[in-house]
């Protein structure tokens, strides 16, 4: 008989082998582009602090606030009595600033963007129903499709020609489900929303957006890719988080009214967990704040150069044929595409020598053969960190081109 462990050992042993070990480090320092890890001071290109506000001093005196204001817990779910003013305040907030696309937008809070996409997917989808998925749609996403107990079909990345022939050759009755990234966070690229949109009211089916990455960034006054693209549905649900560009933590849901309140009655991950700190919602409400100000307007466009500086200079590399692929991302998100993953291993490690930290990212996370680096890059990013950063590049691919060697990573 098996023991339940040397399953589990022999599981880790073969991960070892295919070089997919994860690791956590540990930072000993606020989130920042300037941060200890493990014991060493590193330039991080690592974290989705895409406005560099996580560890700004207005948002943390405000969290301060709302625990002075509401105490350090919600005590409860939303259902329950842990819905406080502060949870109110913002989805009122939430629903006036990412809403432009409903006539009679409203906003539902959760603890984490992962549990609002199973709310959304797990209540507007079910037995029936039929979910159209994008091929390199987030976990989360994809977890809430296959829980939704509905007919998942999987359309070609970004491919809305393909997404449209599927739709065509379903004619049922059962409800329909479209849903993508807005912006993908291994590719860095933005789904075809437009031509989405036109499919969902053509279909009449829901158009699910999960906007983790475009929140904040996008946009005249940054409330996302949807409102960039001034688009407008009420078959539209929006999907924003609050712990990547806006700095603090939780997430958000907004859509037409009705929509909303199906999901308050219906969506098991709302309802049957406790409320977020209230002192998290509160503090959200000023990071929205900013980033609806000019400090917002200015910390987007100081981002917007770092994205072309990076874009130009990964090009560079590339055109060296370093081995190395860049993609077509106009984003915070800039892959470096290596291709295996001891090589990307490699690399990681290497800039890891030059006091660089970008994590190295391998399937299941990304499809095999396309492990990378992925940077993300943030408005506290200076200048010279990127230049610098350049120069380590070129010197650990010439390092690592011809010895890739087996590491461990975050992802």
């Amino acid at each position: 008989m098996t023991h339940p462990f040397d399953v589990l050992e022999a599981g880790l042993a073969d991960r070892a082998a295919l070089a997919l070990t994860r690791r956590r480090r540990i930072a000993d320092t606020p989130c920042a582009p300037r941060i200890r890890i493990d014991g060493r001071d590193l330039v991080a290109f690592a974290s989705n602090d895409y406005l560099g506000l996580a560890n700004h001093p207005r948002l943390i005196e405000a969290i301060a606030e709302g625990a002075r204001r509401y105490g350090a817990g919600s005590g409860g779910s939303h259902l329950l009595g842990g819905h406080s003013r502060a949870h109110a305040l913002l989805e009122d907030v939430l629903a006036g600033y990412a809403g432009g696309f409903a006539s009679d937008p409203r906003a539902l809070s959760f603890s984490t963007g992962y549990m609002a996409n199973l709310a959304i997917l797990t209540a507007l989808a079910g037995r029936g129903a039929t979910v159209y998925s994008d091929a390199l749609n987030h976990a989360s996403l994809i977890d809430g499709a296959r829980l939704s107990r509905a007919n998942v079909r999987i359309y070609p990345h970004a491919d809305a020609v393909a997404l449209a022939a599927m739709l065509d050759e379903d004619r049922g009755d059962g409800m329909k489900v479209i849903v993508t990234d807005a912006v993908f966070s291994m590719d860095g690229d933005i789904a075809p929303l437009a031509a989405l949109t036109a499919l969902a009211e053509k279909h009449q089916a829901w158009l699910v957006v999960d906007d983790a990455h475009g929140f904040g960034i996008h946009g005249d006054d940054g409330a996302g890719t949807v409102a960039d693209l001034r688009l407008r549905s009420p078959l539209l649900v929006y999907m924003g988080t609050l712990g990547k560009a806006a700095g603090v933590a939780g997430a958000f849901v907004v859509a037409e009214s009705t929509a909303i309140e199906w999901l308050i009655q219906q969506a098991r991950s709302y309802i049957y967990t406790t409320a977020a700190a209230p002192a998290l919602a509160h503090a959200a409400g000023v990071s929205v704040a900013l980033m609806r100000g000019e400090e917002g307007h200015a910390r987007r466009a100081r981002l917007h150069g770092h994205i072309d500086a990076v874009r130009a200079m990964i090009g560079g590399i590339e055109a060296m044929g370093a081995g190395v692929s860049a993609m077509a991302s106009t984003t915070a998100i800039q892959p470096i595409v290596v291709g295996e993953n001891e090589a990307a291993l490699a690399l990681a490690d290497a800039l890891l020598e030059h006091s660089f930290w970008v994590p190295a990212v391998r399937p299941p996370t990304v499809p095999p053969g396309t492990a990378r680096l992925r940077l993300s890059l943030s408005a506290a990013h200076e200048t010279d960190d990127i230049q610098r950063l350049g120069q380590a590049l070129r010197a650990s691919r010439a390092a690592t081109a011809t010895a890739p060697r087996v590491g461990v990573a975050t992802a």
